[in-house]
């Protein structure tokens, strides 16, 4: 797989292992830039200039470039579809209730490893465990628990196509 620039940034093999709507999204994320993410910061955390600012800090010393920005307050219908995967499990509403509460600050980012870059500086999902095991993580510093837990990350190729086509 070619793609801009001459390099070949997918092995063959790892292409020819994804289906062909994972691979044309995996390309396309892939163009310019490096690769591309969706990150979303939660509305807790989107009040607080100062700690948006020390983020958007971090996401520049990580190597990632903020290709888009945009701060937005989601209905309770945007979030029930972006977060529809989970909604069967028992934190949904209290999940949709959250992030219909408030202003949101989403960001485009693109970088080298973008997808496992923002993943790393989020840590894990849990806020109890990332304080233990990723102390100096946006989710140990900023977030209060599992659904304040600060911050959002695709957490793939195919995510981070469909969260951007969704939020840009």
């Amino acid at each position: 797989q070619m793609l801009a620039h001459g390099r070949t940034d997918i092995s063959q093999r790892h292409a020819s292992s994804l289906s062909a709507r994972q691979n044309a999204g995996l390309t396309s994320l892939r163009l310019r830039g490096g690769e591309r993410t969706f990150a979303m910061l939660k509305p807790d955390v989107a009040s607080d200039e100062r700690i948006v600012g020390e983020i958007k800090a971090r996401i520049a010393d990580a190597g990632l470039t903020i290709e888009r920005e945009r701060r937005c307050s989601l209905s309770r219908r945007q979030c029930k579809r972006f977060y529809a995967e989970h909604k069967l499990r028992p934190f949904f509403g209290a999940l949709v209730d959250f992030m219909s509460s408030g202003e949101v600050v989403m960001f485009e980012l693109s970088g080298d490893g973008a997808i496992l870059a923002w993943r790393g500086l989020l840590g894990p999902t849990n806020t109890g465990v990332a304080r233990k095991e990723a102390p100096r993580s946006l989710r140990a510093l900023y977030g209060t628990d599992a659904t304040r837990n600060a911050a959002h990350g695709s957490d793939s190729t195919s995510s981070a196509s469909r969260e951007l086509r969704l939020m840009f």
